[in-house]
């Protein structure tokens, strides 16, 4: 088991470009970064899972704000369980009402496909 990962190792293996992670740390979604003895940050497979959930946060379309305060009550303590399922809850549903919207979506533009496709096909006078 590897004990940590450089930054670009980090940003690598998780998808996210070297600012991300720089930005997650200093705006508190990722805790302090451990740091080599000459300066340069030193992420753990912990910080990695981390990162992987928030990346899928913010893809599912959570704001910044909502995941501050995801990781915000997680830091506080096993106590917050139950208020953070209450906000992963809240995402689940908007994020339902974001797949009916895409969904809708997706069928005019399927139906514009089709209507499309049968005008291609037609001889042209």
């Amino acid at each position: 088991m590897n004990t940590g990962y450089t930054i670009r190792e980090a940003a690598e293996r998780t998808g996210v470009t070297v600012h991300t992670l720089r930005y997650y740390e200093q705006i508190g979604l990722l805790k302090p970064i451990q740091r080599t003895s000459s300066g340069y940050r030193y992420y753990t497979d912990e910080d990695l899972g981390w990162v992987d959930f928030l990346t899928c946060l913010r893809a599912t379309g959570m704001s910044i704000q909502g995941m501050l305060q995801f990781v915000r009550l997680a830091r506080i303590g096993e106590h917050t369980i139950s208020n953070r399922c209450d906000l992963l809850e809240e995402h689940r549903v908007a994020l339902h009402q974001r797949i009916q919207e895409l969904q809708k979506y997706l069928g005019v533009i399927n139906t514009k496909i089709t209507t499309y496709r049968k005008l291609a096909q037609q001889p042209i006078d």
